[in-house]
C-alpha cells in the first residue's frame, strides 16, 4: 500500500515549490486544485449543483465556470464559501481517492497529496504524514497579488478564508517556513523527502 503524504498550508506560502521537489524524488503527485477544476468542468454534475445554488451568473456564455466571478462571491462571504465547499468536497474527495488507488496500482510507493484545503475537506484522513508550508502574511499577500493578478483586497479576502497559522502547526507532522529564498525552501523540501522515504523504506 502506498504511503500518502499530505501537503497543505497557507495560500501564497509556496506549496508548489515543495510539491515540485517531491515530484523530482519520484513521489506520485495529486494536485487537489487540478482535481477541483476537473470536477467543475462544463457539463459536470458538480458544476450543475453549484450553478443551481449560486445562479447561472457564475457561468460563462459557453456554460463553463466563470472562476473569477465565483471567487468574488465566496471569498468575501464565509457562509457562501462553506456552502460551496459542502457541494464540491464530496466530488473532490471521491476523485482524489480514485487517483490514490490508481497511483498505488501503478506501483507508486509514495504519493504526495497537494491540497490547500486538506483539513477542511477531511482528505487528511488519507494521509500518513502531513506537511504544512507557512510564510509571513506580508510575503504571502504580495505573492498572491503577483501570482493571480488580483487586488490587495482580493488577496486579503483569500487569506482570511483560510485556517490560521496555529491550526496548521498543531495539526501537522512537519512545517516548512518559507520566508527566505527559493533555494532555501528547496533544500528543506529535499531533506524532508529523503527523510520520509528513508523512514518508510527501513521500517
Amino acid at each position: 500500500m502506498s504511503i500518502v503524504v499530505g501537503l497543505t498550508g497557507q495560500t501564497g506560502a509556496g506549496k508548489s515549490t515543495v510539491s515540485r521537489i517531491f515530484a523530482e524524488n519520484d513521489f506520485g503527485i495529486i494536485n487537489a486544485d487540478i482535481v477541483a477544476r476537473q470536477v467543475m468542468e462544463k457539463g459536470s454534475p458538480c458544476l450543475a449543483e453549484v450553478a443551481e445554488m449560486f445562479g447561472n451568473d457564475i457561468l460563462k456564455a459557453d456554460g463553463s465556470l466563470d472562476r473569477k466571478k465565483l471567487a468574488g462571491i465566496v471569498f468575501c462571504n464565509r457562509s457562501k464559501l462553506e456552502i460551496l465547499n459542502t457541494i464540491t468536497y464530496p466530488y473532490i474527495t471521491s476523485e482524489i481517492l480514485c487517483q490514490i488507488n490508481a497511483l498505488s496500482g501503478m506501483g507508486k510507493d509514495f504519493i504526495l497529496l497537494d491540497a490547500p484545503t486538506l483539513f477542511e475537506s477531511r482528505t487528511d484522513d488519507f494521509c500518513e504524514i502531513i506537511i504544512s508550508v507557512l510564510a509571513d502574511s506580508k510575503i504571502r499577500k504580495q505573492r498572491i497579488i503577483n501570482r493571480d493578478n488580483i487586488t490587495p483586497e482580493q488577496a486579503q479576502n483569500r487569506m482570511n478564508s483560510q485556517l490560521d497559522e496555529e491550526y496548521f502547526i498543531s495539526h501537522s507532522d512537519y512545517t516548512i517556513n518559507n520566508n527566505g529564498t527559493t533555494e532555501n525552501v528547496c533544500t528543506i523540501a529535499q531533506e524532508l523527502a529523503d527523510k520520509i522515504r528513508c523512514y518508510y523504506q527501513n521500517k
